[in-house]
């Protein structure tokens, strides 16, 4: 088939042709983005899956919306190396300086950089040529203590919003990434500006473990959040990420052929994509068969070992791999702690601090206590097929 017209797009966090089988969730995030603008209380959202299945792709999909529905937003990704207040920073500046355009919100918005400002100095940012030529707001924001300041900033920045008759909307991904007092300071500032009535709307998306680190960092989080589980599609939506595409370059693909896909690729969004992009590249002709489907795995396999799943065993130690291979040995997760450490001929306690690294780096994750597994899925498939069958 023409390559240049393959629909597919197996890349992290790109748009697919068919964002199927979330529907409710989209419809959730649009409810509170036109309920906030209105000075309506909604709850913000937390988006909690493990990695492949689409969560970044809906956080693009809800900023879209937002921005269509009068909202500012501003889209992080929490990484492992720089603090939130370094992230905050030039995106706020940069709402602020959109609003400073708003005839109404201008004394607003000259308070909310004053603030910003302080909270640059407390915090000691610095972030290329993003510079604020107002005087700080002594008083606000400027305590260098993060759940004091960030309450004083929100409410900055909703203030000078709700006087442009606009809304803003900040998305993180990888919340996973945020340290407690961060996770904590943030939480706070939320409720703070939903107890304020304003038009602050906050979306993540992490790994699992999130939900249970919300409620350690605060109490009040799970009423203040919902938590919204982002899992594989069910094989109806499965069925249609894979077959609408084709179907819209007026191509055809067997009843067959979808369910090996949806078989192979367990219903990952991810892997759907690139399975379908795949099957669309090696088939001569339409419809495509489970032949197709059976020799682009190859491909498929070959592209994730080498890349999607290669980039993450690459992040850990060989203490790490250890670990993680001992996992694998065992068959499919979830895994008990106890079970890993008998194949290692460790204890527990001893694994811990490995077992912890490893989790901080979103390799693993614990869905009950004592137990792991991966938050990649297919990982243990991975490891098996490249390091342990080829022992």
């Amino acid at each position: 088939m023409d390559e240049i017209r393959n629909p597919f797009a197996p890349s992290a966090g790109s748009q697919p042709p068919e964002l199927a089988g979330r529907d409710d969730l989209i419809r959730s995030a649009e409810i509170a983005i036109q309920r906030i603008l209105r000075g309506k209380h909604d709850r913000s959202q937390i988006l909690l899956g493990l990695r492949g299945t689409g969560k970044t792709v809906l956080l693009n999909k809800i900023e879209n919306i937002a921005l269509d529905n009068d909202h500012m937003t501003s889209f992080v990704e929490a990484p492992d190396d720089r603090n939130l207040a370094e992230l905050l920073y030039p995106k706020i500046h940069q709402v602020l300086r959109k609003l400073s355009f708003v005839e109404d919100a201008k004394t607003k918005t000259h308070a909310a950089l004053r603030s910003l400002r302080s909270f640059a100095g407390a915090f000691k940012i610095t972030v290329g040529d993003v510079s604020i030529s107002v005087d700080p707001q002594p008083g606000s924001a400027d305590s260098g203590i993060l759940e004091y300041d960030l309450i004083d900033l929100f409410f900055a920045v909703g203030e000078a919003a709700q006087s442009a008759g606009r809304a803003w909307t900040l998305l993180i991904d990888e919340v996973q990434y945020l340290s407690k007092p961060e996770l904590s300071a943030l939480i706070v500032a939320i409720h703070r500006m939903n107890q304020k009535g304003l038009p602050i709307l906050f979306f993540g998306a992490g790994l699992p473990q999130i939900a249970a680190l919300s409620g350690e960092a605060k109490s009040y989080a799970e009423r203040l959040f919902l938590f919204p589980k982002i899992g594989a599609l069910n094989d109806s939506a499965a069925a249609a990420a894979i077959r609408l595409p084709i179907e819209d370059e007026e191509e055809s693909i067997t009843n067959d052929a979808v369910a090996d896909i949806i078989k192979v690729t367990e219903g990952y969004p991810y892997f759907l994509q690139e399975w379908g992009f795949q099957v669309w590249n090696i088939a001569q002709t339409s419809p495509f068969t489970r032949t197709d489907v059976k020799d682009a795995s190859i491909n498929a396999l070959r592209r994730l070992d080498e890349g999607f799943f290669r980039v993450r065993y690459d992040r850990l130690t060989p203490k790490e791999r250890e670990y993680v291979l001992a996992m694998a040995e065992l068959g499919d997760g979830p895994y008990k702690s106890s079970d890993i450490a008998d194949q290692l001929g460790e204890s527990v306690n001893t694994l811990g601090p490995r077992r912890a690294k490893i989790i901080h780096k979103g390799m693993i994750y614990s869905p009950e206590h004592g137990d792991v597994d991966f938050t990649v899925p297919m990982f243990a498939s991975y490891l098996r097929r490249n390091f342990l069958d080829k022992a």
